[in-house]
């Protein structure tokens, strides 16, 4: 497991997760089609939120389960907790550091069935 930095375009939500990035994906929910992100699941033990934790906005929509972040200062979205297993985070790849989102091959994730 590798530990990768990451935060949101302004740097005050700052962030670690202990992952292998051996999983991406993107899903067709309404909320991540017009997001667009490619997305990873962490254990909460596994993710380590560093700074900004009052510089993040929540956006829950439908069954006001999954919790999506986005940060108040520049809008961007780094984590949210899914309705499937609210228990873990799902990290948007392309805030970690070092990483390239475009060399995946994501797999899709079907949360249209969930709008």
């Amino acid at each position: 497991m590798t530990t990768y930095a990451g935060s949101c375009h302004c740097g005050k939500v700052r962030f670690e997760v202990d992952t292998d990035l051996d999983r991406v994906v993107r899903c067709n929910c309404s909320m991540c089609r017009r997001r667009g992100a490619v997305m990873t699941r962490v254990e909460p033990e596994h993710f380590h939120l560093l700074s900004g934790e009052d510089d993040l906005s929540s956006y829950q929509f439908h069954t006001h389960t999954a919790t999506h972040y986005f940060c108040r200062t520049c809008g961007i979205y780094p984590f949210h907790r899914p309705r499937s297993a609210p228990n873990l985070y799902v990290v948007n790849v392309g805030c970690l550091e070092g990483v390239d989102p475009y060399g995946f091959e994501p797999g899709l994730v079907d949360g249209k069935g969930y709008d």
